[in-house]
């Protein structure tokens, strides 16, 4: 390319500037030569430089049109040359259409994960230096997460067997058929072989239902669910029928979740009570101590609080169902607390954006904070001991006897 006279001197520009130190320095500099290199390649196109007579010219110089063209260091006014003959643009810097480089999609794509909705990235890219980003370009940027979402919902579990799974669902608001609905945010975690956790399972329902639990359940076991041994979860019916019928083993009841629905037929004057007695169950030492404690528990309710000493006697299989395995794992496996940590994340960049879109809008964002926390808890500290593990993948199978063979010397003698 013959690049065009200098109508400034380069040197003398860049020294008048940097002792200015003006903030917009990079983007004026910046604006400068993209107008240099436009002028010298309209020049190319016409077969002469401007305002110069030459039998090789081929086309004239005919003003300029301007256009806003973003970059990391702002928008650009950008001066295109016009044509007597025909249009000049140069594909090469421009698309036929407003456009931000790869980085600002970086950028605003990551903001779009840490929380910021589309209505107020506009003010965040201005002050980037960017004006007039449109509501459908910010969403356009984020749909470039899809790919990424998809591959890690979709990917292999091959890591099990996952002894241990818990399992949630949130509710979330979209708007569908032009009015605002709630839908149902199923997520499963679970611990693998090695005993890191795990983001298992994303789906989105229309209802918390069962059928909605089947269908995730049995997308769980398609992609490689396998070697499951207890199931941690609140009380929702066909969540517990649905894993009971699919991934089997069996199922702890959360203690947190319990506690709340024994207060519902506690008297509010004995709650205080009735919470220090059913804790005084979880700080056993052993599973024999726990069974103990509960019977003495249920003895102190039978007669002054029939209703409570009714409800916690049916639900004794569920909320001591942890007591079959090694102690020094019941705090991670008695209770959802901690995918309510987890769910706390994720409300915490949901509720930013309100109501979403759509349910797209829902899987990427969630997908997105699944997938980045899934990566931390890789480079974390295991979440149960190796040998635990191992005990914990016992309960529940055959005892078989060692076969002594006799001594048939013995016998003949």
């Amino acid at each position: 390319m013959t690049v065009a006279p200098h109508d400034i001197d380069p040197a003398r520009f860049l020294e008048d500037h940097l002792a200015q130190a003006s903030p917009d320095l990079l983007r004026e500099m910046l604006g400068t030569f993209i107008n240099q290199l436009l002028s010298a390649d309209a020049d190319q196109v016409c077969g002469a430089s401007y305002g110069t007579i030459s039998d090789d010219r081929i086309n004239r110089r005919n003003g300029y049109r301007t256009r806003a063209f973003d970059t990391r260091a702002g928008t650009l006014d950008v001066k295109i040359p016009k044509l007597r003959q025909g249009t000049y643009f140069p594909e090469w810097l421009l698309e036929r259409r407003r456009r931000a480089e790869a980085a600002l999609t970086t950028v605003v794509a990551t903001s779009y994960l840490l929380g910021v909705s589309t209505r107020r990235m506009d003010d965040l890219v201005k002050t980037l230096g960017i004006t007039g980003l449109s509501k459908s370009q910010v969403s356009d940027m984020a749909k470039d997460l899809d790919d990424q979402v998809t591959a890690f919902r979709t990917r292999p579990l091959d890591v099990g067997p996952y002894s241990f799974v818990a399992a949630d669902a949130l509710t979330m608001k979209v708007r569908e058929g032009g009015r605002v609905v709630k839908v149902a945010v199923l997520v499963a975690t679970g611990v693998n072989a090695d005993g890191y956790r795990e983001i298992l399972g994303l789906q989105v329902n229309s209802t918390e239902d069962g059928a909605g639990w089947l269908t995730f359940w049995r997308d769980l076991v398609a992609r490689g669910l396998t070697g499951v041994k207890l199931v941690t979860s609140d009380a929702h019916a066909g969540l517990v029928a649905a894993a009971g019928a699919t991934v089997g083993g069996s199922w702890q009841r959360c203690r947190t979740h319990y506690a709340a629905n024994l207060m519902a037929v506690t008297p509010k004057s004995s709650w205080p009570w009735v919470k220090t007695l059913l804790g005084t169950v979880f700080d056993q030492p052993d599973a024999e101590s726990v069974h103990a404690q509960f019977d003495r528990v249920l003895d102190a309710l039978e007669h002054k609080l029939p209703r409570s000493f009714a409800h916690l006697e049916a639900a004794r299989e569920e909320i001591l169902a942890f007591t079959a395995f090694p102690k020094s794992i019941w705090r991670q496996i008695w209770s959802n607390n901690p995918n309510e940590r987890l769910n706390r994340e994720i409300r915490r960049r949901t509720d930013v954006v309100g109501i979403f879109p759509n349910r797209d809008a829902i899987i990427r964002l969630v997908g997105a904070v699944l997938a980045e926390q899934h990566d931390e808890w890789a480079e974390q500290r295991r979440y149960l001991g190796l040998d635990a593990l191992t005990a914990a993948r016992r309960v529940g199978e055959p005892v078989t006897e060692e076969v002594i063979e006799p001594d048939l010397r013995a016998l003949t003698a």
